[in-house]
């Protein structure tokens, strides 16, 4: 009954990966630089998003400090999302995420922002928050520009996804996540072997 809309769906997914991967290409290549420079510098990684966003912010720091394909040493990554009802019920919410990175965050360290919508105020509060820390700011998010983008600096990056349906521009960041990933551990790491 809905296996036409289905097959839709994925030839969608697919037709958007193809049509964004060269203009993706160059600033997920300045994320993955930032990211290496963060680590080999002694800094931390810290990530956020709202709603479904926040899920990938928690799966890209348990890929980065744990593993993602292969075993290497634990990458300093931390996901802000962890504390975000304890603040929101003290009526935070707008600085639940700009509390922690004044807690956590130190220059040299990278704030990873995700956010298919681009617009929440939480998350421009993060970054305002990240800027006063002397931290690259990294931004991935859907057709820009947006508010995200509009509050980025000339060092930060931002990846924006170039769609308006937020399951489409999360199924692309999940992919990024795992671009950048791969890109450290090539960096750290050197090539994999062929199996």
């Amino acid at each position: 009954m809905f296996e036409q809309r289905i097959q839709q769906q994925f030839f969608d997914g697919a037709d958007l990966l193809y049509a964004a991967a060269e203009s993706l290409s160059k600033p997920i290549n300045e994320a993955a630089h930032a990211l290496v420079g963060c680590i080999t510098a002694g800094g931390k990684v810290l990530t956020c998003g709202n709603g479904a966003s926040a899920s990938q912010a928690q799966q890209f720091a348990a890929e980065f400090m744990g593993r993602f394909e292969r075993e290497r040493p634990g990458l300093a990554a931390l996901a802000l999302t962890s504390n975000t009802a304890m603040l929101s019920a003290q009526g935070e919410f707008d600085a639940m995420y700009a509390k922690q990175i004044q807690a956590l965050g130190q220059p040299g360290d990278v704030l990873l922002v995700l956010s298919a919508s681009g617009a929440p105020s939480s998350l421009l509060a993060a970054i305002d928050a990240a800027r006063a820390k002397d931290m690259v700011v990294l931004v991935l998010t859907g057709r820009a520009p947006n508010l995200l983008t509009a509050r980025l600096a000339e060092t930060d990056v931002a990846i924006s996804v170039p769609h308006d349906r937020a399951a489409r521009i999360q199924e692309v960041h999940t992919l990024i996540a795992h671009c950048l990933c791969d890109a450290v551990d090539l960096q750290l790491l050197g090539e994999q072997d062929p199996l």
